[in-house]
């Protein structure tokens, strides 16, 4: 009751809190489309939607092909919570604690749920100029899909006039987004993607480029239609962003994280992002948070950055003197290799 009522305490100097990072709601889910109902053919899509799905939660595509994945290929059922048609795709609903089981036990490396929100302002030049693609246009529903299929959580600008005018094909191909920040900002993304797409001779390419914090990927991608090349630039994206958020089976350790400057809104928001990690709250002072956390220290640096925590500089402990050679100085002190410490 103690540890209750000094979180509803937190809640006195409530501060609002930007959310950016998102959770990925359908991860689990994917559509696959098939020319029938035939038995032949939901086999051969459930074998594509679990290699659909490995990808999402690994960023490779050779990590389906792995040997030690070859009995839940012939079977991906073992791992599928319920399947329908929906117009002419299938849609499989993967479960999500068998299905990460099975791929830890197969040594792959897994992305989670918590993603970093993209803001993609695409531009689309053909023989009668530029348009940019904005949200709630027909031409966004692909985009929107290829982002769903790639598992990654994906905003559109509204594209009005003020947007339509700072989004120029100059200002996308700057080597800098700087037309584009003040503009972007509004949308509250973790990640800012330019894209400049354009039709030759019956098929797309396209340029782009993506800024995630301090960090640039760059490439190109092509498709027959606006679609397929939609979903190779997220398919680009998922294999570039994956490496950063991956969680390596064994890496994981008992750690103890404290959060400072906490209030009850971001107390809701470290719950959302800690599941993953078995997160035990131990305590509450202050603002000051304290949890147990079983997982890899890189992995949840990524996570916490990704909701705009800044690490501070770890506690440290007392040294004992006696328990090191006379002819040495004793240090006073010396980090905690288990304590990880953030702040808003």
């Amino acid at each position: 009751m103690r540890l209750i009522a000094r979180l509803l305490v937190l809640c006195l100097p409530l501060l609002s809190l930007q959310s950016l990072a998102a959770t990925v709601s359908d991860l689990y889910q994917v559509r696959e489309p098939v020319a029938s109902q035939q038995p032949e053919e939901r086999d051969a899509a459930l074998g594509r939607a679990l290699d659909t799905l490995v990808l999402r939660l690994t960023g490779r595509s050779e990590a389906a092909q792995s040997p030690a994945l070859a009995e839940l290929r012939k079977d991906p059922q073992q791992v599928v919570s319920q399947y329908g048609y929906k117009g002419d795709s299938l849609v499989v609903d993967f479960d999500p604690s068998s299905t990460d089981r099975s791929l830890r036990q197969a040594g792959l490396s897994l992305w989670g749920t918590n993603r970093p929100a993209i803001l993609a302002w695409w531009l689309n030049e053909t023989g009668e100029g530029a348009s940019l693609i904005g949200d709630g246009q027909s031409s966004a529903v692909a985009l929107s899909e290829a982002a769903q299929h790639r598992g990654l959580p994906l905003r559109l600008p509204l594209a009005d006039l003020d947007e339509q005018l700072v989004a120029t094909p100059e200002n996308l191909a700057a080597s800098e987004p700087t037309g584009l920040r003040a503009a972007s900002e509004r949308y509250a993304a973790d990640a800012l993607l330019v894209v400049q797409a354009r039709e030759e001779n019956g098929q797309w390419q396209a340029r782009w480029r993506l800024w995630l914090g301090d960090a640039r990927e760059q490439g190109k991608a092509e498709g027959a239609d606006q679609a397929a090349l939609a979903d190779a630039v997220m398919l680009a994206l998922n294999e570039r962003l994956a490496p950063r958020f991956v969680i390596a089976p064994g890496s994981a350790t008992n750690l103890t994280l404290q959060i400072e400057g906490a209030d009850l809104t971001r107390y809701a928001e470290l719950q959302r992002i800690l599941e993953p990690f078995n997160a035990q709250l131990l305590s509450v002072q202050g603002d000051r948070l304290t949890y147990r956390v079983n997982a890899s220290a890189e992995q949840l640096r990524a996570q916490l950055v990704l909701a705009k925590l800044q690490e501070v500089p770890p506690e440290a402990e007392p040294v004992d003197a006696n328990q090191l050679p006379t002819d040495q100085q004793a240090p006073q002190v010396r980090p905690r290799g288990d304590v990880l410490r953030f702040r808003w």
